[in-house]
């Protein structure tokens, strides 16, 4: 019988690999049925992909962050390596943000979850193969070719995921103890109005439009936009229609905040309608801004006035998911 060969295409760059990598080396030194691929640059993930292709992996595996994914994503949406052939994608828990990978249930120690991976591909796929739709990002119109993720933060979010980034994470603090940080300084700066260089920024305005002309403007601590059934807090929004993107905005209000928190709690968000807290669905979303910073899957765009950022739902691309 045939050996099963699937591809793990990995970061060492990603921080959760500095760690983990060696053991995941030694792991597939053993596994002569896995073809490990690591990159360094984004800008190599297209060779990466274009020799994958070669071996007709039965399942294209990426262990890194967020941003790897991305990088992935968006080569295997325009490359076409693969042709009609593209493999079924999962992902390994690796990195400091692992949005993708909770959504399909990968958690962890990731070397559980290759082992996991590699007996899944040992059969059918199919009991676990799931279809996700995807994010094209475009920064201003048809200015080139699309970026694909399946997560986008905006307004205050992007700001506290940048400053937790950029000023807490090179504290070399473990994430948990990180994310903790980052929320009593985003709760300071929200409830006390303080401004202060060791705080998030307050966010600039921002104006969204989607279909049938309709928009929102104002200054919003929390902006997403996503494809993804979990979103933050590991809560999920409900009454969503399949082949839509999904829109969460909430005002720059500590009520609003928490009207929205609690709703993630008992299920309930996106189900009716809250004072400040603003849900829609659409298959296009522009964003435009004074220089305000938007984050898809780990990579800063900026939208400008006269310039937005166009989100435009994008072909479903086929992911292995694993128990939750």
């Amino acid at each position: 019988m045939a050996r099963t060969r699937i591809a793990l295409l990995s970061n060492p760059k990603s921080t959760g690999n500095i760690a983990q990598l060696p053991r995941i080396r030694a792991y597939c030194a053993n596994h002569p049925d896995i073809f490990h691929y690591e990159v360094e640059k984004a800008d190599q993930v297209g060779t990466a992909l274009k020799t994958i292709a070669r071996v007709r992996p039965k399942m294209l595996i990426i262990n890194g962050g967020d941003g790897t994914v991305q990088a992935a994503l968006t080569e295997l949406y325009n490359g076409g390596h693969f042709g009609d052939e593209t493999p079924p994608v999962a992902v390994l828990p690796s990195g400091k943000t692992n949005l993708i990978a909770l959504d399909l249930g990968s958690q962890g120690d990731p070397i559980v979850a290759l082992g996991r991976l590699l007996e899944i591909a040992q059969a059918d796929l199919s009991p676990h193969i799931v279809a996700r739709e995807l994010i094209a990002l475009r920064c201003g119109a048809g200015e080139q070719m699309p970026v694909i993720g399946m997560f986008l933060g905006g307004a205050g979010l992007a700001d506290t995921m940048l400053y937790c980034r950029e000023k807490i994470y090179p504290l070399g603090l473990p994430n948990g103890v990180s994310h903790a940080i980052t929320a009593l300084a985003l709760l300071a700066q929200l409830l006390l109005r303080l401004k202060a260089s060791f705080l998030p920024p307050h966010p600039s305005p921002v104006t969204m439009s989607w279909r049938n002309s309709q928009s929102l403007s104002g200054r919003f601590s929390l902006l997403a936009v996503t494809t993804l059934d979990k979103l933050i807090l590991s809560g999920e929004l409900n009454g969503r229609s399949r082949g839509a993107l999904r829109l969460l905005a909430i005002e720059e209000r500590p009520v609003s905040l928490l009207r929205a928190f609690f709703a993630t709690l008992v299920g309930k968000l996106g189900h009716s309608k809250m004072r400040g807290v603003h849900f829609e669905e659409s298959d296009e979303i522009s964003i435009e801004g004074e220089s305000s910073k938007v984050i898809l899957d780990g990579e800063t765009f900026r939208a400008e006035i006269g310039r937005p950022i166009f989100l435009k739902l994008a072909q479903p691309l086929s992911f292995v998911r694993l128990a939750a």
